[in-house]
């Protein structure tokens, strides 16, 4: 067995898509809007985990405190650079051990999103 997706429902959907695309490097896998549904899977690859966004204009966008998606980053200082830049409001770093460092940001939605 393996991991298909994560859903997030959110009111700020093309925000969501843009902030998925732009900071974590996904592309839109498939998409449902040409079939008259808000869906869209993000994803690296064809076949990897994706993220999936369903736009709900009732959404609360408020996250879930508990849960969080993890994404690895190639280069972790100029990311954390470019979302605070962009304005967003990542963590500072948190290193439980020397060599892992990583920082949590919330997407549109209100997701908390970490990269390491």
């Amino acid at each position: 067995m393996r991991l298909s997706h994560v859903t997030t429902q959110t009111s700020s959907f093309a925000e969501e898509i843009d902030f998925y695309a732009t900071y974590a490097g996904l592309a839109i896998q498939r998409d449902m809007r040409p079939m008259g549904a808000n869906i869209v899977f993000l994803a690296n690859a064809e076949g990897d985990t994706q993220i999936e966004v369903i736009d709900n204009p009732d959404a609360a966008d408020s996250g879930n405190a508990n849960l969080s998606v993890g994404f690895v980053s190639e280069d972790l200082d100029a990311l954390h650079a470019t979302l605070t830049a962009d304005g967003f409001h990542p963590t500072d770093y948190v290193s439980p051990m020397p060599q892992v460092r990583f920082f949590f940001v919330k997407d549109p939605a209100g997701v908390n999103v970490q990269f390491m």
